[in-house]
């Protein structure tokens, strides 16, 4: 073990055909969410949402660990990291949802994928992963996708939209934070059920908190499409989507999955096409078309994934 106390453990290899698959999955899965969280709304407050599928996506996570023989109480060195990692889970959903009080949905989507360039520039720094020129051009044509996709820029900007781009932009940087913890402390090598715990139980308070002072209430029975709709986050996107999720980025490259979620954005889009009749333009496709170049670029085979070793501090108790 090196004098200087560190670690060195593998580098996050390259995608391969099924974590390619898997990341279209979640990104279709992350892309239709949002429509759920919309068509919820009418009968749940945005914030009582994230903190009730948190605390059922425990449960899930729990029975989860439990049928795979999963110790989610031993002593690993991983509980300073695992709360932090809980504490940045729990502020990102406040700042995006305080955010769209402010900004429109479509300039937050925009916003909020600054998190693959603050996961390509934390990888380069903590993670020893270095991305070439060739594929941040890839991660600017993927975004520049995105903003096209939605519409971005928009007219009529005022310093009140400005400030709602700025929170879901602190959003979008702590979901990039909350991932290079994982990757770059003792939560790499800690089961995913045990790291995803961490993140949704210190987060189920911090929402409630946040939906109290927001003054949000649930003024009446929710109908049975807004429980269906809960369902759907609380077992499929946060019990499986995320536990998923955290057992890729504990695999493969964090700066190449993170841009694997521009997709998610474009889902959404066609999303509100087939379920809320939205409307689909040629602007769109010709968006999609440079997310999918863009993606191509970070993610062409034979281009250099990084420095094969990094380095990871011991587990600190």
């Amino acid at each position: 073990m090196p004098s200087d106390g560190l670690k060195v453990v593998p580098a996050g290899r390259p995608l391969n055909t099924t974590a390619i698959a898997l990341m279209v999955m979640l990104c279709l899965s992350w892309g239709f969410n949002q429509i759920t969280v919309k068509l919820a709304l009418p009968d749940i407050p945005p914030l009582t949402q994230a903190a009730i599928r948190s605390a059922g996506g425990l449960m899930i996570i729990l029975i989860v660990a439990w049928f795979r023989g999963v110790s989610l109480f031993k002593r690993d060195g991983t509980l300073r990291a695992g709360l932090i990692a809980g504490i940045f889970f729990g502020v990102e959903f406040i700042l995006i949802y305080r955010g769209l009080v402010y900004t429109t949905a479509s300039r937050a989507v925009v916003f909020l994928y600054i998190a693959p360039f603050v996961v390509a520039l934390g990888s380069k720094r903590f993670l020893g992963e270095q991305l070439i020129r060739l594929q941040w051009g890839g991660l600017a044509l993927s975004f520049v996708g995105v903003a096209l996709a939605i519409g971005v820029p928009q007219p009529s900007v005022d310093a009140g939209v400005i400030m709602g781009d700025v929170l879901v932009m602190a959003g979008g940087i702590l979901w990039a934070v909350t991932t290079l913890i994982v990757k770059a402390t003792p939560l790499l090598h800690a089961p995913a059920e045990k790291t995803l715990a961490y993140q949704v139980a210190v987060s189920v308070p911090i929402l409630a908190l946040g939906a109290a002072v927001s003054g949000e209430s649930i003024t009446h029975m929710p109908g049975a499409l807004a429980w269906g709709l809960m369902i759907y986050q609380t077992v499929w996107i946060v019990g499986i989507t995320f536990l998923i999720w955290v057992a890729l980025v504990k695999t493969y490259s964090a700066s190449k999955l993170s841009s694997f979620t521009f997709m998610t954005p474009l889902f959404g889009v066609v999303g509100g096409y087939f379920v809320m009749h939205d409307t689909l333009t040629l602007a769109f496709a010709g968006a999609a078309l440079l997310v999918m170049a863009g993606l191509y670029l970070v993610n062409r085979p034979g281009e250099p994934a990084g420095n094969p070793l990094l380095p990871v501090t011991e587990n600190d108790t």
